[in-house]
């Protein structure tokens, strides 16, 4: 094995980074793991994608069985990214994804193997933490992960809610226009720069995210249709809005009652974004308008005439898991709302953040974190801590569900003094 590579728990499985050549056994490890063995090959998305010593399998030589020849039977992958905390500073991130243990091997300390190999190298790059989207609840925890980001929408009558209030602010002189795709691809990614900025939880959106959405690139298995994109302008051609939507063509006898899907939706104001919505609220035939993938925070029920038209969206759920590796350089990033200080007593399994430190925050915003020996007014694990760090999570609720030990009265209320923010943190792209 060379320096990369690790004995897996089982005698006989190897973890490892795979080479280039491994790359179409890797694709149908993917498959395996996620039960979607009918797709076929995502050669050009692999392609693309590949990074050396960031993708990672489990290998079973398998000995006679296979006739010697090594199977994938695991994966993992990561990529740097940077993540928007609060203040609009750029916090760099380990954005974890492609995790597929084959159902022939669970249970088998693959998973546990591939995390910790993946996230040492986080830390020896200097990665401030580390984020997944978790597919289940239970299993990231362990790792140190904590639901950090949640997933919020609306799905809303369009004849109840009366639609989008007459009257709201929008930049005089804004017109919205349809663009081609060649013009999403050459100016959504600069909008997206500008924006992203404004949003704590938002990620970057790597290159070969745009070229998947604009139908450079094919990947089976990925169900994205052209939709409709539109863009927002002020009256100087600055742009500083888009909306990407589908309207799916369904009938009630001879009555219209289709359903407009907002898939993507970004305003660098909020005039923009009340222009973006009177106009998705004014598409011919539409009787609902759903947005799935929308902040905890949004307002567009107030938008509305009848706020009761609107009803949250059933896949609301957690979404974003971060999982701190660095605590001076991540608190050091973020910007705070109020002054404070805390002791807190951390908990990890892995020892990387573990021990006591105080965190103090300055009337101008800036704050930091440094080990103490001063008595500890949390105690809690550095999921909990995940959790916290962006500003949506709550102290006192999860004391009151004891997930965490409040040590001195008061504290986790101090702690959400602290830590939370006006702005909610969201981040609308799955990776």
């Amino acid at each position: 094995m060379g320096n990369d590579a690790q004995q897996g728990p089982d005698r006989g499985i190897e973890i490892r980074p795979i080479t280039h050549e491994e790359l179409a056994d890797w694709d149908r490890a993917i498959a395996l793991g996620f039960m979607r063995p009918h797709v076929a090959p995502a050669t050009e998305w692999r392609e693309l994608l590949y990074e050396p010593g960031r993708m990672l399998g489990a290998f079973d030589r398998g000995g006679p069985a296979t006739g010697g020849r090594a199977r994938c039977v695991a994966t993992f992958r990561s990529f740097d990214t940077e993540l928007t905390v609060p203040g609009g500073a750029q916090l760099p991130v380990d954005a974890v994804t492609a995790v597929t243990v084959n159902a022939t091997h669970r249970r088998r300390g693959l998973l546990s193997g591939m995390m910790r190999h993946d996230l040492t190298a986080a830390r020896e790059r200097g990665a401030a933490a580390a984020i997944l989207i978790a597919a289940e609840h239970n299993i990231y925890g362990r790792f140190g992960f904590g639901p950090a980001v949640p997933l919020a929408g609306w799905r809303v009558d369009v004849l109840r809610s009366g639609g989008v209030r007459a009257g709201l602010p929008v930049h005089e002189g804004h017109r919205i226009d349809f663009a081609t795709l060649e013009e999403f691809r050459k100016h959504g990614p600069e909008l997206h720069e500008r924006w992203r900025p404004t949003q704590p939880g938002a990620i970057g959106r790597p290159e070969a995210w745009w070229r998947l959405r604009a139908g450079e690139i094919d990947l089976p298995g990925f169900d994205w249709k052209q939709g409709f994109t539109a863009f927002h302008r002020t009256a100087d051609g600055t742009l500083t809005g888009m909306i990407n939507y589908t309207v799916d063509d369904k009938w009630d006898g001879a009555y219209p009652d289709c359903p407009l899907t907002v898939r993507d939706f970004l305003a660098l104001d909020r005039e923009t974004a009340n222009a973006l919505w009177t106009f998705a609220f004014s598409v011919d035939w539409v009787r609902h308008v759903v947005a799935p993938y929308l902040g905890p925070g949004d307002r567009l029920p107030l938008l509305l005439a009848d706020p009761r038209g609107a009803k949250p969206h059933e896949e609301s759920a957690d979404f974003t898991w971060l999982r701190l590796l660095d605590l001076p350089a991540a608190f050091a990033a973020r910007r705070y709302e109020a002054p404070g200080r805390l002791v807190l007593d951390v908990t990890d399994r892995a020892g990387w953040t573990a021990g006591r430190w105080v965190l103090e925050a300055a009337p101008d915003g800036t704050g930091r974190i440094t080990p103490t020996d001063d008595p500890a007014d949390l105690a809690l694990d550095v999921s909990r801590l995940g959790s916290l760090y962006l500003g949506g999570g709550s102290a006192a609720v999860l004391a009151d569900a004891a997930l965490l030990t409040e040590l001195t009265p008061g504290a986790a209320v101090r702690a959400d003094t602290l830590l939370r923010t006006a702005r909610a943190p969201w981040n609308p792209d799955g990776f």
